[in-house]
């Protein structure tokens, strides 16, 4: 049995997973999904990047966890590559859903085509937290009407200095066992930077044919692979038809 902790991405909780776990539990893992400070449940408490991290430590190492598959979402991909190396033998694999990656000495708005300027003012103009988005955000990424308004109920405005606050890793990414789960409804190139971690052999990489979103718009594919990242699994789990490894460095 593994122990799977979920960290959903930049302004969504624990919550986010809740179609995802009932088949994690059906098949006797236990299931963490975590809502990181100044989040969800946890709004009006300070944090910043490495709050997030130890978070996740504390998580783990509070609850005396083991066999940990360490799943991080978008934005939570940061402060989960963190976490994953400082919980040492704890550590089974990180999973990387669709994630931004740490990158030592950087921050998370760094990534950002603009340098990040345009998340800044945002911060700036709202009492430094970056604010929920409009549904219109939502579109194109292969979720329902009724999902979308699922996430725009459920987002809280996200704490700036988690995304300001640069990255610390004390050994390169490319050294932990991962899968990063890519996905995408366009075909899209993958990043050159992904793309180089996947030379490495303790890293893997799947797909998914939809949206940014997945924990909402295929929570089931996205719970086989989770399975898979935490041992074998069935004949009929392990076979999907949205949903599969592909070789390194080629494009999706």
């Amino acid at each position: 049995m593994a122990n799977l902790v979920l960290v959903a991405g930049a302004r969504l909780g624990a919550w986010a997973w809740d179609d995802v776990l009932p088949e994690l539990r059906a098949a006797g893992h236990g299931t963490y999904p975590l809502s990181l400070s100044g989040l969800a449940e946890k709004q009006g408490v300070p944090a910043g990047q490495q709050t997030h991290v130890q978070d996740i430590v504390d998580e783990i190492e509070g609850r005396d966890l083991r066999d940990v598959i360490l799943v991080g979402h978008s934005y939570s991909g940061i402060p989960v590559g963190q976490a994953a190396e400082r919980i040492g033998d704890r550590l089974t694999r990180a999973v990387f859903v669709d994630s931004a990656l740490p990158v030592d000495g950087e921050a998370f708005i760094s990534l950002m085509p603009d340098g990040g300027a345009k998340v800044m003012a945002s911060i700036a103009e709202n009492a430094g937290f970056w604010p929920p988005v409009p549904a219109s955000h939502f579109a194109g990424h292969g979720l329902t009407d009724d999902q979308i308004a699922r996430i725009v109920a459920g987002s809280t405005p996200h704490p700036g200095a988690t995304l300001t606050e640069p990255a610390v890793l004390k050994r390169p990414l490319a050294e932990l066992p991962a899968t990063y789960i890519s996905c995408s409804l366009d075909g899209a190139a993958l990043d050159a930077d992904l793309a180089e971690l996947m030379t490495s052999d303790r890293w893997r990489l799947a797909e998914l044919t939809t949206g940014h979103w997945p924990m909402f718009s295929q929570p089931r594919e996205l719970a086989r692979i989770l399975l898979d990242a935490a041992g074998p699994i069935s004949d009929d789990a392990a076979t999907s038809d949205t949903e599969h490894h592909r070789t390194p460095g080629r494009s999706r």
